[in-house]
């Protein structure tokens, strides 16, 4: 073959493709995009672990301090003795914990029972579902109190958990990830002898790890940063959560800054362990969810 004979197709085949170069200067566009919009995400954590090094007064020099400073252990002292924080941190994490298992799984069995079973009034029911979420809190927060103060459950952790157990996001979320669930495994179950439950917990609960894992995930997160019902729920200081708690340090005449970066710098480790080790079934729960009629 002469040097100027045409390629053959297989050569051509393993020739690699050039990307061309608008596509090229399109995709490094958007990969810069993403890295500035990475850095400016990074920016407010970064102020509050160098705020939380500093007094709050040294805060507001001008210029403002760029490098962490050296008053960190002061601060996390002084946090521990205003608002005893290692003690409202394990209250927000108990009932974080506790919400978040019986939440999960109660909008599980809900979102089940509306993806496979067919009874009537389902359609109806799951508009009022639906039609929850359209309801802004604050128009729950007077009938609710006077529901609890009825029971005698004001300031009892009871009634920071129980009255929102019943998450319509979750449900519909979950009821998006059991539609598509094969009834024929459920036929197979039945047959081999397994109860409702039993197939429920045992063979339908394993297949929609992805949308469970998303689930849990916001639904720790919204009770991890709960503000407005545990502040009306809660009177006695050794029973506050993170966020009321660090509302204390916000006075009239007072501000402790410092401490309030700290506070918030340490209460946003548990969310960042708890994203890393169900990341990769938040985006799979997302994205079946998103995807699934």
């Amino acid at each position: 073959m002469s040097p100027t004979s045409a390629p053959t197709p297989a050569a051509a085949r393993t020739r690699p493709r050039t990307r061309p170069l608008p596509a090229r200067l399109g995709r490094g566009a958007v990969l810069l995009a993403l890295a500035l919009g990475a850095v400016v995400s990074l920016v407010p954590f970064v102020w509050m672990l160098i705020a939380s090094t500093h007094s709050s007064s040294e805060l507001f020099h001008s210029p403002p301090p760029f490098l962490p400073g050296g008053d960190l252990l002061r601060n996390l002292a002084h946090l521990q003795q205003s608002i005893g924080f290692g003690r409202v941190l394990l209250n927000s994490l108990g009932i974080a914990v506790v919400y978040t298992a019986l939440s999960s799984v109660l909008s599980a069995m809900c979102g089940y029972g509306l993806a496979k079973y067919r009874f009537r009034g389902r359609g109806l029911l799951l508009g009022l579902v639906l039609a929850t979420m359209m309801i802004p809190l604050q128009v729950l927060l007077v009938p609710l109190f006077q529901m609890m103060a009825s029971v005698g459950w004001i300031d009892s952790y009871q009634a920071v958990i129980l009255p929102f157990l019943a998450n319509s996001f979750g449900i519909l979320l979950m009821r998006q990830g059991f539609l598509d669930f094969p009834d024929e495994l459920l036929e197979s179950a039945r047959i081999d002898g397994s109860g409702e439950l039993r197939t429920f917990y045992q063979v339908v609960l394993p297949c929609v790890r992805p949308q469970l894992g998303a689930l849990v995930i916001f639904t720790f997160m919204g009770q991890w940063n709960s503000f407005i019902w545990p502040l009306l729920m809660l009177n006695t200081e050794d029973k506050y959560t993170v966020p009321v708690a660090l509302n204390t340090l916000t006075g009239l005449t007072h501000v402790d800054y410092s401490g309030l970066m700290l506070g918030s710098l340490l209460a946003t480790l548990p969310l960042v362990l708890l994203f890393l080790l169900f990341q990769r079934q938040f985006v799979a729960g997302l994205l079946g969810g998103a995807l699934k009629g």
